[in-house]
């Protein structure tokens, strides 16, 4: 029998990229929505493997609805992805964003150890734990978070590894940096850079609103994330790893790239607004993946030069 996935937050970027290449693998792959009869599922569809999953409704902060579909799918691996995913929303939602996150994963990892079954979990967490790091991250480094959703996020990281401690559970958890893709929102900051950089190099607009520029990030290219968080399902042994590609550069950087890679130059498009700075920023965000490659053999092959390249030519093909 193809072994079988079950994806907790397919709907978004990574559970789609995920869902593509587990099904390439022969995964039979399930995933999960709040509503799958009401949700779009955008992004799968996008990638053309929307009739390739099978759907299911399930609310991860509530424990009877998360163990009956782990009954009903009976999956060799999970994936937990789900969770309120920017970091700029938490501070206004702060509430929704630590339910949708730490006590989800809590009621993940309490209707595994109901149910008794041989299941692995990889569970997605966050780079935003570790708060500045001047220096880059390893997994001995210590979070710091700076805003409600790394806290949260924290939170769960915590709480995978003490199940792991307690019950001998084979769950880890991805410490994920940036990735970006086309399946972005627009809310993203690299979406929002790139979709009105196309626009005004087309002829549609002549300006971009940006919060602050000085900050500092490690940027990777998404589907060779799904990638990673594969791989460290298939090792005998669970284990907790930075997922990142070990270069940073900032924001205005990210913005100069995207415009010169247009022929443009940004400073005539774009204007700071200090509204857009969040309560409590991260200055500087890098990851030492050393250990990635030596564990899973995995290293991020598109830095952000590429990544930039790769959203440009693909806002270009989307129809306006």
């Amino acid at each position: 029998m193809p072994p079988t996935a079950l994806i907790l937050g397919i709907s978004g970027q990574d559970g789609a990229y995920l869902a593509e290449l587990l099904l390439a693998k022969g995964y039979v792959v399930h995933g999960t929505s709040r509503d799958h009869e009401a949700s779009s599922f955008r992004n799968l569809t996008m990638l053309g493997v929307r009739d390739r999953v099978t759907l299911h409704s399930a609310s991860l902060n509530d424990f009877r609805s998360v163990i009956r579909v782990f009954d009903r799918v009976k999956p060799d691996e999970i994936y937990n992805l789900a969770g309120q995913t920017s970091v700029g929303l938490s501070f206004d939602m702060p509430v929704e964003t630590f339910e949708s996150i730490s006590l989800a994963t809590l009621n993940i990892l309490e209707s595994i150890r109901f149910l008794k079954r041989p299941v692995r979990l990889f569970n997605a967490a966050s780079s935003e734990c570790f708060g500045n790091t001047p220096e880059p991250a390893g997994e001995e480094t210590p979070f710091r978070p700076r805003s409600p959703y790394a806290a949260a996020k924290a939170a769960a990281f915590w709480t995978v590894a003490n199940y792991r401690e307690a019950y001998g559970m084979y769950a880890c958890s991805g410490i994920l940096f940036n990735h970006e893709s086309p399946l972005r929102l627009g809310r993203f900051v690299t979406r929002k850079i790139v979709a009105t950089a196309v626009r005004i190099a087309e002829g549609g607009g002549d300006h971009l609103t940006m919060g602050d520029l000085s900050i500092a990030r490690d940027w990777g290219w998404a589907p060779e994330y799904a990638e990673a968080m594969h791989l460290m399902l298939r090792q005998d042994e669970p284990r907790d790893l930075v997922i990142a590609t070990g270069h940073s550069i900032r924001l205005e950087d990210f913005v100069d790239l995207a415009f010169r890679e247009l022929g443009l130059s940004w400073r005539e498009h774009v204007t700071v607004d200090p509204h857009l700075f969040r309560p409590s920023e991260i200055q500087v965000s890098v990851g030492d993946p050393r250990l990635a490659e030596t564990t899973l053999g995995w290293r991020a092959r598109t830095l952000v030069e590429g990544v930039v390249a790769k959203l440009i030519e693909s806002e270009r093909r989307t129809p306006r």
